[in-house]
């Protein structure tokens, strides 16, 4: 057979595999995919590899250790092949935590220190050299395994916010690691009590409230040591064999180009079993998946395809299943909020949302230029900040499918608050006369120059892909609106989150989706400690992080809710950084994806959906 683009080779798959025959095709460029036969095979309960799903992810992946994955794309893969004790609900809305390898939902005690986990029995790793050819079942020992790499100081992981300061002991274990340069995975941890191999007890240095939904984050996913130990590299990390007890397993990858997961046939069984919310289109999914036992997709094929029009080309020609249509392309797909006539005719099904997400522009406040909290660094930020019309960037980037936020946390998540209004607003002539206030002088060529006189100049970091330039380019109108010089750098995403992380950008757009529901996971992005992991702008205000500290102690609530106003305020008093949206997500699928609903907080549906092989 000769060369072909490797998404109609995806559709020539599927249409032979109906026929059960066996075929082996060499992909231009990529490894080769082979299609299991299954001519005279009984038909499956559940894993059908005549089931395919074929997706696409915008940007390449990073890398498949959920201690140490920090991008939301890598870390899709990881929620399809790991699996974390708890879990959320498909339909329910507000969002709710349900067990996944727990068995049941945690007994807490009346202090609320106390989480005692009882863990499901017969869920096995998927087979592994690791494991010298031996059934290796999950057992408590492994999240506690798992839960000790995320503090281990060798890993660096982003991560460590969610455990540091919690568990009692852990953190010792911790600082004792950094002393010796070694971390004893052997050492006992007083707060992560095995009682037996099913039962696990954590014992916390005060109540955290969001315990559950932090055991549901995939970093907290279970791996086991066996298999981190034969494949680490010098830092730790297993980021190249993945091998989880998830409904799926990595049988192919081509880096930063295909991804190909094949179902776990020895996946714990797993049986569809939601109700429905408030949607009324939740009927219909209950209707077509009560019952069945999952998953039923036997197989997803990622193609990562960096260009907009490319991907929405594949999902026209009927190349791709499920799509993220990104506000750029909505004019080509929608009416307003809705599917053009030509889309629904063809059977196209979308599933629209407001992402749990805040995007944030941060300027870093480690940089000599833009940083620090003297009130002509102040001055600047705040004037850079009223500089730029949130709004007409929407427009603009997204044509529309975003809204602009007030407040730090987005709706969908508690604590939000929908009558809050910043007090940073578009205002460029006050942005102006701020700048000539503060002695930030204009030169003859127009451009400002510092209040000593010496050159001024922004570099904006954006990504290589062209939602990157767009956003570049309203950027520079917003700073040629006020005087200010910029240039802009263009590097590839991984590039990006690897030098931010290390305080290395002076300005990017940065976005941020929920972790899990709660307000904490977004005001924990400008905590002082947590420079090095989430908080991109390398902030530390101590008034905020005095605050924050207290917060930490406290059920959501209204006492809750008034902390994180008054931190709000500080954030604006200081300016450092620009509240900006919260795009809309909208999920295209074709015909014949069945039970498809955008989740908020859960990366992928893969387990909860269903293909019907005969469209």
């Amino acid at each position: 057979m000769k060369s072909t683009h490797p998404y109609q080779r995806d559709r020539a798959l599927r249409k032979l595999s109906r026929t059960g025959m066996a075929i082996c095709l060499t992909l231009a460029g990529l490894a080769a995919t082979t299609l299991p036969m299954h001519a005279h095979a009984a038909k499956p309960d559940f894993a059908d590899p005549e089931k395919v799903l074929r997706t696409i992810f915008p940007v390449a992946e990073t890398g498949f250790d959920p201690a140490a994955t920090r991008d939301l794309y890598s870390n899709a893969i990881n929620e399809a092949i790991f699996e974390r004790l708890f879990t959320y609900d498909y339909l329910a809305s507000p969002a709710k935590i349900i067990p996944k390898t727990a068995d049941g939902m945690p007994e807490i005690s009346a202090d609320g220190k106390t989480y005692t986990i009882k863990l499901k029995k017969g869920i096995y790793f998927t087979p592994d050299a690791a494991f010298n050819g031996k059934k290796r079942e999950l057992t408590v020992d492994d999240y506690v395994y798992s839960f000790k790499r995320i503090m281990d100081p060798k890993i660096a992981s982003t991560h460590v916010w969610l455990l540091e300061d919690k568990i009692t002991g852990l953190d010792q274990l911790a600082a004792q690691a950094k002393k010796s340069g070694k971390f004893d995975y052997s050492a006992k941890v007083p707060g992560l009590e095995v009682v037996d191999k099913y039962t696990l007890r954590i014992h916390l240095t005060r109540p955290d409230f969001n315990l559950p939904m932090i055991l549901a984050y995939t970093a907290m996913s279970a791996v086991a040591r066996e298999v981190i130990e034969k494949y680490q590299d010098a830092q730790g990390v297993a980021m190249a064999n993945p091998v989880g007890t998830g409904p799926f397993k990595l049988t192919e990858w081509v880096r930063g180009s295909k991804m190909i997961l094949d179902a776990n046939p020895d996946f714990h069984k797993t049986i569809w079993d939601f109700q429905a919310s408030a949607d009324p289109n939740d009927q219909k999914i209950i209707a077509a998946m009560k019952g069945k036992r999952m998953p039923q997709i036997g197989r997803v094929v990622v193609n990562v395809i960096l260009e907009d029009q490319s991907r929405l080309l594949a999902f026209q020609k009927d190349e791709i299943d499920l799509f993220q249509l990104y506000g750029g392309l909505a004019p080509q797909v929608l009416n307003g909020p809705d599917l053009k006539p030509e889309f629904v005719k063809r059977g196209i099904q979308m599933s629209r949302i407001i992402d749990p997400e805040l995007t944030v522009y941060y300027w870093n406040m480690r940089d000599p230029v833009f940083g620090g909290l003297s009130k002509e660094k102040i001055a600047l930020r705040r004037a850079m900040s009223m500089a730029h019309n949130v709004e007409e960037e929407i427009r603009i980037v997204d044509n529309g499918h975003a809204i602009p936020l007030q407040y730090p946390i987005p709706p969908g998540v508690v604590g939000h608050d929908p009558n809050y209004k910043s007090s940073i607003q578009y205002n460029p002539a006050a942005a102006n006369a701020l700048l000539d206030k503060f002695g930030y002088k204009k030169g003859k060529d127009g451009y400002r120059t510092m209040p000593d006189g010496s050159p001024l100049e922004i570099v904006h970091t954006a990504q290589t892909e062209s939602r990157g330039h767009l956003q570049a380019e309203v950027w520079k109108k917003s700073y040629d609106g006020i005087g200010i010089k910029m240039r802009a750098e263009f590097r590839p995403f991984a590039e990006i989150l690897k030098a931010e992380k290390q305080c290395q950008l002076m300005q990017r757009i940065s976005p941020w989706i929920a972790d899990y529901p709660d307000g904490d996971n977004f005001m924990q992005l400008f905590y002082g400690k947590n420079i090095h992991m989430n908080n991109n702008g390398c902030v530390a205000i101590p008034e905020y992080d005095k605050l924050y500290e207290q917060s930490q102690k406290m059920a959501p609530g209204p006492e809750r809710d008034l902390l994180y106003h008054k931190m709000t305020r500080i954030m604006e008093l200081y300016a450092a950084q620009r509240l900006g949206y919260a795009r809309h997500r909208m999920m295209l699928s074709q015909p014949r994806v069945i039970g498809h609903k955008k989740h908020p907080i859960m990366h992928i549906e893969w387990l909860q959906i269903d293909i019907d092989k005969n469209k």
